[in-house]
């Protein structure tokens, strides 16, 4: 009989999860992930994590399988919360529930499956996998899951085929619904279970409080850049360099008005339009760029101003990854995929240029707000094949 660790979270995916691979005739063993100490920056007095335990262990109780709590606060620190504040600092975005992923679930706790002599580790993300054959090796495909409102196949964007070959997703092939209803019958304590937002594990934070443990108030200055701005004229000479869509648009404070101050531009992120307490603007003012060498916030007025905009990104050559490793692209060659810059996102065309020292991705319509420090992900048709950090 082969042994599978579920992942239980205390939600209703993983417990739905757990029961189905019993059904399959699997012995399944239960395991909750503490990954966090710190409640001084959570929003409310409620400690999710510890209801969450007591969740999944109800849960493992009523399936009857055995359950443990292992806690990977440290590696969590270190491998997330730790790269968390670097990013901010350098004035990137990072996206946590990706490298939750890649670090820690499909990582450490991976490990922790092996040693306990699992076959395999389980979670209850919606997506799924498949194998296929290629010059008599096996390649593990990562596809998105059934449900087009629940696909999370782009929080493992980042998982090798090292990975995959050890993961099972037992609830890609169904809707959120359906989990619900199998919930239900089966009488799981889960069935009705909001689904957890906030960071990875942390629960519901309120992020800038999260920051300032680390990052201290810094205060600066928020300019507006008009739309009709001179430094948008770039668009044109485009044309002419496919590659060039990648540029970012670079400010000076000469390019608009000061209109308020910030206490930190490594606080803020681009996109963002709560928080910046600036009133008296006809349409609401969106951040365009964050300066935090120079601690500037640039901002323009309404979602469609062109400073959101952009065709292109970047990925460095060591930040890209392959879950298709044989489809590997070299220097000079190409590949037309679909692809998003954030999750839930809808997938757009866009095309791979890879050179020497990185991979261009070049949407075929403008992309807002492509930011620094996320993942941007490509797919064929329902298969995800590889994903690299914005730069």
């Amino acid at each position: 009989m082969k042994r599978v660790v579920v992942g239980l979270s205390g939600g209703v995916d993983s417990s739905v999860a757990a029961y189905l691979l019993k059904e399959q005739g699997y012995e399944v063993i239960g395991l909750f992930m503490k990954n966090w100490h710190d409640d001084s920056v959570t929003i409310s007095d409620e400690c999710p994590w510890l209801e969450d335990s007591n969740d999944a262990m109800i849960v493992a109780n009523k399936l009857d399988i055995p359950f443990q709590t292992v806690d990977l606060s440290e590696e969590y620190k270190e491998r997330i919360v730790d790269y968390m504040f670097r990013e901010y600092e350098m004035g990137r975005t990072p996206n946590p529930d990706v490298l939750c992923n890649r670090e820690i679930k499909f990582d450490v706790f991976l490990k922790i499956a092996l040693d306990l002599g699992a076959d395999f580790v389980a979670t209850g993300h919606y997506c799924r996998k498949d194998e296929v054959t290629k010059d008599g090796k096996t390649i593990h495909r990562l596809l998105a899951g059934k449900d087009p409102n629940k696909d999370q196949s782009y929080f493992l964007c980042q998982l090798s085929q090292e990975q995959l070959a050890k993961t099972l997703f037992p609830v890609g092939e169904l809707l959120k619904p359906e989990v619900r209803q199998i919930a239900k019958e089966q009488g799981l304590i889960t069935a009705e279970k909001r689904d957890s937002q906030g960071l990875c594990f942390i629960g519901k934070v309120r992020l800038p409080d999260f920051l300032q443990q680390q990052l201290k108030p810094k205060e600066g200055i928020i300019i507006e850049v008009p739309e009709n701005s001179p430094v948008y004229n770039l668009q044109s000479k485009q044309n002419e360099d496919t590659l060039s869509y990648s540029k970012k648009y670079e400010y000076t404070p000469k390019d608009g008005n000061i209109v308020g101050k910030h206490q930190g531009a490594h606080f803020f992120t681009k996109g963002q339009r709560k928080g910046l307490a600036v009133g008296g603007t006809k349409e609401p003012l969106f951040i365009i760029e964050t300066d935090v060498k120079e601690n500037i916030i640039y901002t323009g007025q309404g979602k469609n101003h062109p400073g959101l905009y952009r065709k292109g990104l970047f990925v460095k050559q060591d930040e890209i990854h392959w879950v298709r490793e044989d489809l590997k692209l070299t220097a000079g060659e190409q590949l037309e995929v679909m692809a998003r810059i954030r999750y839930r996102q809808p997938l757009d065309q866009a095309t791979l240029h890879q050179t020497d020292n990185g991979l261009y991705i070049i949407f075929k319509n403008p992309q807002s707000a492509i930011t620094e420090g996320q993942f941007v992900a490509w797919y064929n048709d329902e298969e995800l094949l590889g994903s690299g950090v914005i730069s």
